[in-house]
């Protein structure tokens, strides 16, 4: 458990997102995918609360409350949904979308400080929030759409992980009412979120010296690996 949160906390603290998905790698193996969906969440949570005080001068809170908002609410609603939908289907349509995205803006010439339409960042927020509900994975487009609105490392890095901060608490709260994380799942919290609090500290001391343009491309490999794992396993 350590040393897969230690590299989730690796590439969360080098990318801004993926502890949840490196963790959601393994912790099916160990917990019905509900739970392992709360468990990586919380996980994630030593993290995100690292980043974001190193980052909270760089945070502005206008450019998270409506995005915060309509993912929030979708997130709620897909909880619930684990057991009445095919979600192998969902996570190759996910797959399917992350894969082509990551292929987009790797080869594109479309500037990524640009702001997105805003029905284009709608959907991001409405797709990241129906699977974050499902699988505790939330962030690639999110990231996306908070790259396109930050003018440097600090910015992207600081706004996204108060965005996942406050996220971690309203769907770590629905989890718990609905009975989903419990006490009996600690132990495999506390020790995950050692190794994730390890793996920040170390990309804390790359991450300054890695320029924007190399962040970015980190970002968009991420987020095609990511969507390559969830086409084929």
């Amino acid at each position: 458990m350590v040393l897969p949160a230690l590299l989730a906390g690796l590439v969360q603290g080098l990318t801004g997102f993926g502890a949840a998905i490196i963790m959601m790698i393994f912790l099916p193996q160990l917990l019905p995918i509900n739970q392992s969906a709360g468990v990586a969440g919380l996980i994630m949570f030593a993290s995100v609360v690292t980043m974001t005080l190193r980052y909270r001068h760089h945070i502005h809170i206008k450019r998270i409350i409506i995005p915060f908002i309509v993912y929030a609410s979708v997130a709620a609603w897909s909880v619930h949904l684990g057991q009445t939908l095919d979600v192998q289907l969902l996570r190759k349509l996910l797959g399917g979308l992350l894969v082509g995205l990551a292929v987009y803006f790797t080869f594109s010439r479309r500037e990524t400080t640009k702001r997105y339409p805003w029905w284009v960042a709608g959907m991001f927020m409405v797709v990241s929030g129906f699977f974050n509900g499902l699988f505790g994975i939330g962030g690639p487009l999110m990231a996306l759409y908070f790259l396109s609105l930050a003018k440097s490392t600090e910015d992207y890095i600081g706004n996204l992980q108060a965005f996942f901060l406050v996220d971690v608490f309203y769907i770590t709260t629905v989890r718990i009412i609905n009975g989903i994380v419990t006490v009996q799942l600690a132990p495999y919290i506390l020790i995950g979120m050692v190794g994730a609090f390890t793996g920040t500290a170390i990309a804390a001391r790359i991450l300054p010296k890695l320029p924007m343009a190399t962040v970015k491309q980190l970002i968009y490999i991420f987020i095609g690996m990511s969507g390559v794992y969830y086409l084929f396993f």
